[in-house]
């Protein structure tokens, strides 16, 4: 009796995972579309991150090869290109936050990073359009002439 009655649960426990067994495809389903879901975020941001990862690297070898001080005509496209990939960072996030479940607190210091970076891209154009003009102004013998000093008895 107790082999037939072990066969009979056995039975109701394979009956029930049959009839369950829709349900589970479904929970499984919604659970790969997600892991596939966030895999897809994951990769995007990252292949993101990284080209933002290389642009600072560039710029932080240009401070290195100037002893410290960048060279802003040198770090000048750099920082565009930093901006340019931080905008498109930046559109992503805000088209992908729910999808992503990306935290708000990621989102608003990405912008508060983002602002600073186009300040800094601001700066370092501007000083190197300055260096640029002056360069251009020696090369012409139009710079600045240096002050002439009074001649005979003070």
């Amino acid at each position: 009796m107790r082999a037939r009655s072990g066969i009979a649960q056995n039975a109701r426990a394979i009956a029930g995972m049959i009839a369950g067994a829709p349900i589970l495809g479904i929970l499984l389903a919604t659970a790969g579309a997600s892991t596939a879901l966030a895999q897809s975020c994951q990769e995007d941001f990252q292949k993101l991150s990284q080209r933002r990862m290389s642009q600072i690297q560039t710029l932080n070898n240009i401070g290195k090869a100037s002893k410290g001080k960048m060279d802003p005509i040198a770090a000048c496209p750099v920082a565009r290109k930093l901006v340019s990939i931080e905008t498109e960072m930046a559109a992503y996030i805000d088209k992908n936050k729910e999808w992503c479940n990306i935290p708000d607190a990621m989102v608003d210091g990405f912008k508060q990073a983002r602002g600073k970076t186009q300040t800094f891209a601001a700066q370092a154009c501007a000083v190197a359009a300055k260096a640029k003009k002056m360069q251009e102004e020696a090369a012409a013998g139009i710079g600045p002439q240096a002050q002439k000093l009074p001649a005979g008895p003070l």
